[in-house]
């Protein structure tokens, strides 16, 4: 259920690009926070605004649902929302939205890169993760963590791909919306598969 509402935002996201006029800079939401839009991008500026209010609507309610407190993930991932969201609706500029997953992605895979370096045990934060549930040796422990960081930094070159390279960013939103899960869901699929002998129980 969780994981549902920590997707919520970009499904409505996606809502609001789609059914919003590119060139209707006179949306109700970008009435309400006083911005102008911009030539033939304000789909992305109000799919923006809708995911600012949306992030805060969810993570509110999950803020008191977990006992008034968030996980690190999810304040990474308000304030990285708050942070490229604002500024893009400041400027009128979608750029920096769309840098905000691949600058999401970079920083959890650059954060599993190194999170061996600055703890006690010198062990990758996928072990502390996943110890419970496999049984790997050290270096199968390091492997997987950098497999986890491969999937993070790909992540990463796709929606840059998309944002700014492919068709001059026509199919970005489509992909922010589903080619990101569906590439993490296959990602994991893969590395389930290749460490399926290694899980302690049948379960």
């Amino acid at each position: 259920m969780k994981a549902l509402f920590d997707y919520l935002p970009i499904i409505i996201f996606f809502y609001f690009y789609k059914t919003t006029d590119p060139k209707d800079n006179q949306h109700p939401l970008l009435e309400l926070i006083g911005s102008t839009g911009n030539a033939d991008q304000n789909h992305i500026l109000v799919a923006t605004c809708a995911l600012m209010i949306s992030t805060l609507v969810v993570y509110g309610c999950l803020f008191f649902a977990q006992k008034f407190k968030l996980e690190k993930m999810q304040w990474f991932i308000v304030i990285m929302s708050l942070i490229f969201g604002g500024v893009t609706l400041a400027f009128s500029d979608v750029t920096f939205i769309k840098m905000k997953a691949v600058i999401l992605n970079l920083g959890i895979g650059i954060g599993f890169l190194v999170t061996p370096l600055f703890n006690k045990e010198r062990l990758p934060i996928i072990q502390k993760m996943l110890g419970s549930m496999l049984d790997l040796t050290r270096q199968g422990w390091m492997r997987l963590n950098w497999a986890w960081c491969g999937q993070f930094f790909l992540l990463a070159a796709l929606h840059y791909f998309f944002g700014f390279l492919y068709m001059d960013g026509k199919y970005w939103g489509e992909f922010t919306a589903f080619g990101d899960i569906i590439v993490s869901l296959s990602y994991l699929a893969v590395i389930l598969f290749c460490l399926r002998k290694h899980f302690k129980t049948s379960d």
